[in-house]
C-alpha cells in the first residue's frame, strides 16, 4: 500500500511540474466554456449598415433612429445615391442597406402607405436573413407606434427585401469558403507541427541536423509536401462547390490561387513555430488543435457572426489568420472583387507569414540540447 501511495504521489508531482499538462487539464475546459458561452448565439448586434435617405424628412429620420437605437445596427455609412450601394457591399464594410424613397413622409401622409427597401449581403445567408428579420420587426413596431398616435387612417409600410450575391440564400455560399479555411489550416499547420515534432520525439532530428542540409532546407523539405497537398485540397473544395453545389467564381482565378498560397504559407509558418515549442507529437497536436482550430472555427466569423461577440473576443479574433482569409475567399468567389478591395487583408496575411517564419527560424535549434 505504501508503494502505491508513493507511486500516486510521484504521478501528482509529475503532473504539477508539467505546465503543458496543467494547461490542457485546466485551461482547455475554461477556454471552451468561455468561447462557447459567448460565441454560441444566433443573435447579431452592432451590424454595420448603410442608410440611403434622399428625403430626410421627419418620418424617415424617426424610423432611422429607431433602427439604430435597437442595438442590432450601427451606422457605418450615409449614402447619397444608389450608385454607392454596390461598392459599399463589395468592400465588405456593410451587412445591410436601408433605402428610403425621395418622398417617404409624403407617401405616408397622402396615400397612407410607403415603400422601403432592405438590401442584405447574402454571401453570408444566415446573417443576412437575421438582419432583414430584425429590420422588418423594427419597421412594424415603428408603424404600430405611428398608428397609435395618429388621428388619421392606419399607415402601412411595405418593405421590399433584396438579397445581393446570393438571392436563393444558399448556405453553401458560406460553407465552402469556411471549409476551405479549415482544411488549409488543418493540413498546413497541424500536420506540419506534428511531423517536425515526430522527428524530435523519435530522435531522427539529430541525423538531419548533422547532415549537410541547412536548417531552412530541413524545414522547407518537411513542409513542401503539405503545401502541395493543401493546394490540391483547396482545388477539390472549390471544384466541389462550383459543380456540385452551384458555388460561383466571379473573381480572378489567379488571384484566388495566390491568396490561397499566401494563407497556406501563414499556416505552415504557424505549424513550424508550434513544432519549435513542442517536443512530442501529442503536445504539437494539442497546441495546434487548441491554439488554431478552435479560434478558426469560432472567432473568424465562419460559423458565428463576429458582430455578436464581445469586443474582447473580436479583438482576439483579429490575430486569427482565418479572420482575414474568409473575406478574401468570399470577396473573390461570391462578389468578384479584386486586390484593390482586398489589399488590407492580403497585407495583414503577408505580415503574419513573415512574423511567424522569423520567430520560427529564431527558435529552431541547429543542434540538440
Amino acid at each position: 500500500m505504501s508503494r502505491f501511495s508513493a507511486f500516486v504521489k510521484k504521478e501528482f508531482r509529475h503532473i504539477l511540474r508539467d505546465r503543458r499538462t496543467l494547461m490542457i487539464l485546466f485551461g482547455m475546459p475554461v477556454v471552451q466554456v468561455l468561447l462557447f458561452g459567448f460565441v454560441l448565439t444566433n443573435e447579431i448586434k452592432n451590424a454595420a449598415v448603410a442608410i440611403l435617405d434622399p428625403s430626410k424628412d421627419v418620418s424617415s429620420i424617426s424610423l432611422t433612429n429607431q433602427l439604430l437605437s435597437s442595438g442590432y445596427f450601427r451606422l457605418e455609412r450615409n449614402l447619397s445615391s444608389t450608385e454607392e450601394l454596390e461598392p459599399a457591399f463589395r468592400s465588405g464594410k456593410i451587412k445591410m442597406a436601408v433605402v428610403f424613397p425621395p418622398d417617404f413622409a409624403q407617401q405616408l401622409a397622402h396615400e397612407g402607405k410607403a415603400q422601403l427597401q432592405l438590401i442584405g449581403d447574402a454571401s453570408d445567408p444566415n446573417a443576412a436573413t437575421t438582419l432583414i428579420n430584425y429590420a422588418n420587426a423594427i419597421v412594424l413596431d415603428w408603424q404600430a407606434a405611428q398608428n397609435r398616435s395618429a388621428a388619421v387612417p392606419p399607415l402601412r409600410i411595405e418593405a421590399q427585401t433584396r438579397m445581393l450575391y446570393n438571392p436563393e440564400q444558399k448556405a453553401v455560399f458560406n460553407f465552402v469558403p469556411g471549409v476551405m479555411t479549415l482544411i488549409l489550416m488543418l493540413i498546413s499547420a497541424m500536420m506540419t507541427s506534428i511531423t517536425l515534432a515526430r522527428e524530435k520525439e523519435m530522435g531522427t532530428m539529430e541525423v538531419l541536423l548533422v547532415s549537410p542540409l541547412r536548417p531552412i532546407q530541413i524545414i522547407l523539405g518537411k513542409t513542401a509536401p503539405y503545401l502541395v497537398l493543401s493546394f490540391v485540397n483547396a482545388l477539390i473544395v472549390v471544384l466541389l462547390g462550383m459543380f456540385v453545389f452551384g458555388m460561383p467564381l466571379r473573381g480572378s482565378v489567379l488571384l484566388l490561387a495566390g491568396e490561397c498560397f499566401l494563407y497556406m504559407f501563414v499556416s505552415l509558418s504557424l505549424g513550424i513555430f508550434i513544432s519549435t515549442r513542442a517536443n512530442t507529437q501529442i503536445a504539437a497536436l494539442f497546441m495546434s488543435g487548441l491554439g488554431l482550430m478552435m479560434p478558426t472555427m469560432l472567432l473568424s466569423g465562419f460559423i458565428f457572426p463576429r458582430e455578436s461577440m464581445p469586443m474582447a473576443l473580436q479583438v482576439i479574433g483579429n490575430i486569427v489568420p482565418a479572420t482575414w482569409f474568409n473575406p478574401i475567399i468570399k470577396g473573390i468567389m461570391i462578389k468578384g472583387v479584386g486586390l484593390e478591395t482586398l489589399w488590407l487583408n492580403t497585407l495583414v496575411l503577408g505580415f503574419m507569414a513573415l512574423f511567424f517564419i522569423a520567430i520560427s527560424m529564431r527558435n529552431f535549434k541547429d543542434r540538440l540540447a
